[in-house]
């Protein structure tokens, strides 16, 4: 397969996972699908935007650098047939180098958002807790993770209701949208640096 042609299947893939991505983020303004009232009951991981951001927006612009790499006219170099699509290939590589920067961010707060746990309305430190006691404190009641091995702590979190298993099931999904993403830009990568080495394997201009 010619590199440009693999370059646009890479961007054709990157396109729904950055929509993904971008969705995943929006749904966790709404903590178990509710609305909160007030934005500082969201968790402080959701502002940070890494699906909107990172895997979702910086990722549109290496998606259709990509795309155009098929289409790219190599003949106007000083009339070599080669050097305009080395270039391309060359500049895709930077391009490349932004997306694995915006999804590795999209990672990083990903995980440290798994790892810190959502935040939840609980009934904070009262000693006294019976089935009529209000929940009355909103916070973070996991540490370092310790709710990804043992569930029964997910009823720590009185409301917003199921928001331990929605926030899990959205990172998870960033997290994990955000690692093949990573791969994908890297693999553009190598793809572009054996495309300006090697210039694209179909011919050029017509040539044969």
């Amino acid at each position: 397969m010619c590199s440009g042609s693999f370059a646009k299947c890479l961007g054709i893939s990157l396109l729904p996972l950055a929509l993904v991505c971008l969705l995943c983020n929006i749904l966790l303004f709404f903590p178990g699908g509710n609305v909160i009232d007030n934005n500082d009951h969201i968790s402080v991981e959701v502002w940070y935007f890494g699906g909107i951001l990172g895997s979702g927006v910086l990722m549109v612009f290496p998606a259709l650098v990509f795309l155009g790499l098929k289409n790219n006219d190599c003949c106007g170099c000083c009339g070599n047939e080669s050097c305009g699509k080395r270039f391309a290939m060359l500049t895709s590589i930077l391009f490349a180098g932004v997306g694995v920067v915006g999804a590795g961010y999209s990672v990083i707060v990903s995980s440290m958002a798994i790892n810190h746990g959502p935040q939840c309305l609980t009934h904070g430190n009262q000693t006294y807790i019976t089935t009529d006691s209000p929940p009355s404190v909103w916070e973070y009641p996991f540490i370092d993770g310790d709710y990804l091995s043992n569930h029964t702590l997910w009823a720590l979190c009185i409301q917003p209701e199921g928001v331990v298993s929605w926030n899990l099931s959205l990172w998870g999904v960033l997290l994990a949208m955000g690692l093949l993403q990573v791969a994908l830009c890297a693999v553009q990568v190598v793809n572009g640096i054996l495309g300006a080495l090697c210039g694209d394997c179909c011919g050029c201009c017509g040539s044969s």
